[in-house]
């Protein structure tokens, strides 16, 4: 295939790490001629980026894995591969449950890609490599193919220490691996010159990033990098989050007022189980910290109903405990069973009814809280970063203010990566409304 025009087909699910994995692929697969299709009937190379935090993300790939085969049939030349945490978890039985698929990389073996594909051109054979999940992170592509136009992900580190009991993110992704300065520094710049405004700095816990500096002297260094107008983190584990950090996010001047910060349970039982490390007490003693340093700053959260031993008296807590926080959002998550964690052999495993039940309880109180919150907003005017035309209405823009709150207005003369003035006019749930002021600059 050499010489040809090549094309190429990604499917990325899971988090904001598999995206950007997905794009540091394609960079990798792009310097042996491969270019990004949305054809998969048009691909000489399909790529699935996977996800196996939960189980129903596992079932909707390999259904999609499945789907795939009568193309491979139709087209004999075609290249199938996956990669990420679920080819990491897998492995062999993958290619043993699905023969027609060519190769499985696990998540160590990412900068691969393009040396297992040429090998692949020239003979074809089944190759799996799931080896190097804690090693060494290879500096060879810092320079991804990045699907967005104004906001990207820059992963500054990889894997977990923390054995929360639920996830299996550490036996896929393996220990902390922190990059080092200089090439997150390089990566940042090479991301600000192809026009890119704002960057999300990536890692399982940022908090506990080691590349010869703390988080937030990195977060501070990022802050100074010019073309960066807006920078955000993500993810903080409560155990780790500093002072440092949070003086860093109140004294910086593009550092978003944003803190996205798991909590998971609110009743210290079930923190105990899932090997959180903190206390209900603390972690609100935390965000009192927070909210006292940072007043306009915007929490969201992630929690989990149905963990095994739940009783109704814990999730009551834990209804009492989102009352008492007041998130502007929260991911909400049913538990789902992973095998290899401990958690999968507790005893006291919920029944699925109980389960949606009070995920729909759970909700509904989030819900009224959101929307609270959105509602005091309305008639303030916000600074938003411009993303583009609705995917619903060409005439209808979206943006972020720096809070993260999604916000619709009606679309003037305005280009993505614009700062503009929004007066909010309109508040709902999970999104907001309003009316260009003037623009901020361009």
């Amino acid at each position: 295939m050499r010489g040809m025009e090549k094309k190429l087909k990604i499917l990325t699910y899971g988090c904001q790490m598999n995206v950007a994995d997905s794009e540091r692929m394609a960079g990798l697969l792009k310097k042996i001629g491969y270019t990004l299709t949305d054809d998969a009937a048009a691909a000489d190379l399909i790529l699935i980026n996977t996800c196996c935090v939960r189980a129903t993300a596992e079932d909707k790939i390999f259904g999609q894995i499945g789907r795939f085969k009568s193309l491979k049939r139709e087209k004999p030349s075609l290249i199938l591969g996956v990669a990420g945490c679920m080819a990491q978890k897998e492995g062999e039985n993958l290619i043993k449950r699905a023969p027609h698929v060519d190769f499985v990389l696990g998540t160590g073996q990412n900068s691969e890609v393009a040396r297992v594909v040429e090998s692949l051109e020239f003979e074809r054979k089944h190759f799996v490599d799931t080896s190097n999940v804690s090693g060494k992170i290879s500096s060879q592509n810092i320079f991804p193919l990045r699907s967005g136009k104004v906001s990207t992900f820059v992963p500054i580190m990889y894997g977990c220490n923390n054995f929360c009991t639920y996830c299996i993110v550490p036996y896929v992704r393996g220990r902390e691996r922190s990059r080092k300065p200089e090439e997150i520094f390089a990566e940042i710049n090479q991301a600000t010159a192809e026009g890119f405004k704002e960057i999300t700095l990536l890692g399982q816990n940022v908090n506990s990033y080691s590349g010869g500096m703390s988080f937030a002297e990195l977060l501070t260094a990022v802050d100074k990098i010019h073309g960066v107008e807006r920078l955000r983190f993500m993810t903080s584990h409560p155990k780790d989050l500093s002072d440092e950090l949070i003086a860093a996010i109140a004294g910086g001047k593009n550092i978003c007022e944003h803190i996205h910060l798991p909590v998971q349970y609110g009743s210290d039982k079930i923190l105990k189980r899932m090997n959180r490390v903190y206390t209900v007490e603390k972690y609100l003693k935390l965000i009192e910290k927070i909210r006292a340093a940072i007043p306009a700053v915007s929490l969201t959260t992630d929690l989990i109903v149905g963990f095994p031993g739940e009783t109704e008296e814990d999730f009551q807590e834990t209804l009492e405990f989102i009352k008492a926080v007041e998130f502007d959002a929260a991911f909400t998550f049913i538990y789902s069973k992973r095998s290899g964690t401990p958690a999968a052999t507790f005893e006291n495993q919920i029944d699925d009814e109980t389960k949606h039940r009070r995920l729909e309880e759970l909700m509904k109180v989030q819900n009224e809280i959101s929307l609270a919150k959105n509602v005091a907003l309305k008639n303030s005017v916000v600074e938003v970063l411009v993303e583009g035309a609705s995917k619903t209405d060409a005439n209808i823009f979206t943006g972020r203010t720096r809070t993260n709150k999604l916000i619709l207005f009606e679309h003037g003369n305005e280009q993505a990566g614009e700062l503009v003035n929004v007066k909010i006019t309109q508040a709902q749930t999970w999104l907001l409304k309003g009316k260009i002021k003037r623009t901020v600059q361009g």
